[in-house]
């Protein structure tokens, strides 16, 4: 019986379970020449998919409305007719929330599991990963001895670029929601200092304390109100890396805050958005670097593994409460 789920309606605000589909089918799903059957195995859900929920224009093409959602996924071969891919082989790429599929095998990349476990192909040996790696590189350019705030610094990005930069010399400081999350990051993640948003009264004031000589880089996640915060605390030439907006994902008016220009002028600093896909021909070089340091013990991580294809949608939904710690990973 191969299940599936659907986009059945497109949200308006906070998603909710009546957005999702589920159907199931018994036909059976015959391969041609050059094509695979697998069998899902392990799907990301992440923040970016809300905005493909929408129909608003973006950097990439929302989903449709009933047909099926796509994200991260690995999956196993059970029967192939490729010529390059083999029967028992975990594949990694972009496909479809179903239990079984049939694929041509392009955009898919062989996985070792016996390098890293599968779910790390979806988490810091995958986007993420990649993400925060090329995020920092590229944008931030981090010297040693300067500082880095980064917001949403619990979830799957936010951990890896503290882990990264101190790496590579720099003070980091994360942002995250809960005593518990701080604890990981100064503990597990080696962060020199963290910030309980939701304990905190005046993130300003409580920037300044952490960062007293001022924020050279800002790996942003989350957007509003603590980014605004952030922008009253940067140094001169300061880089500031907006990878998501987690906080206004789910607003329906057009969210307001500090003008950022004056910021900008006055500390001749820079913001720039970016998607990883930007990078994409940097991609092998970063992918190495980081196996490097995951296997010296350099580089760690954490995942939130939900279990059960049908728990695929309530996984996604718990982004949006924070309910992760590291990468949101579920288990087929």
């Amino acid at each position: 019986m191969n299940k599936t789920i659907l986009l059945k309606q497109r949200p308006v605000g906070k998603p909710t379970a009546s957005e999702f589909e589920f159907t199931q089918s018994d036909e059976e799903l015959v391969i041609n020449d050059g094509e695979l059957l697998l069998e899902t195995s392990y799907v990301s859900v992440d923040p970016y998919l809300r905005g493909r929920m929408s129909d608003a224009k973006s950097y990439v093409p929302p989903f449709e409305v009933g047909k099926p959602i796509s994200s991260g996924i690995v999956a196993k071969v059970i029967a192939s007719k490729h010529s390059t891919f083999q029967v028992g082989d975990y594949l990694s790429g972009m496909l479809e929330w179903k239990t079984q599929q049939v694929s041509n095998g392009e955009g898919l990349t062989k996985v070792n599991k016996d390098l890293a476990p599968l779910s790390a192909y979806l988490g810091i040996l995958g986007m993420t990963g990649l993400t925060a790696f090329l995020g920092l590189q590229e944008i931030g350019k981090p010297k040693a001895g300067e500082t880095i705030v980064i917001s949403g610094a619990a979830g799957a990005v936010g951990s890896v670029v503290g882990q990264i930069a101190k790496i590579l010399g720099l003070h980091v400081i994360g942002i995250a929601g809960s005593d518990e999350k701080i604890e990981m990051l100064t503990s597990d993640f080696g962060f020199d200092a963290g910030i309980n948003y939701n304990e905190t009264k005046d993130m300003n004031a409580a920037i300044k304390a952490a960062a007293p000589n001022g924020v050279d880089i800002y790996f942003d996640n989350v957007g509003g109100p603590i980014s605004d915060a952030v922008l009253f605390n940067i140094n001169r030439f300061a880089r500031m890396i907006i990878c998501g907006a987690i906080s206004v994902y789910n607003s329906t008016e057009v969210p307001t805050g500090v003008s950022v220009q004056p910021f900008l002028v006055k500390n001749s600093a820079l913001m720039q958005g970016f998607i990883v896909s930007n990078y994409a021909d940097k991609f092998p070089e970063a992918m190495k670097q980081l196996s490097i340091w995951l296997s010296e013990g350099k580089l760690t991580y954490t995942e939130t593994v939900v279990e059960g294809f049908d728990n695929i949608p309530s996984a996604f939904l718990d982004l949006f409460d924070g309910k992760n710690k590291g990468k949101m990973i579920v288990k087929i």
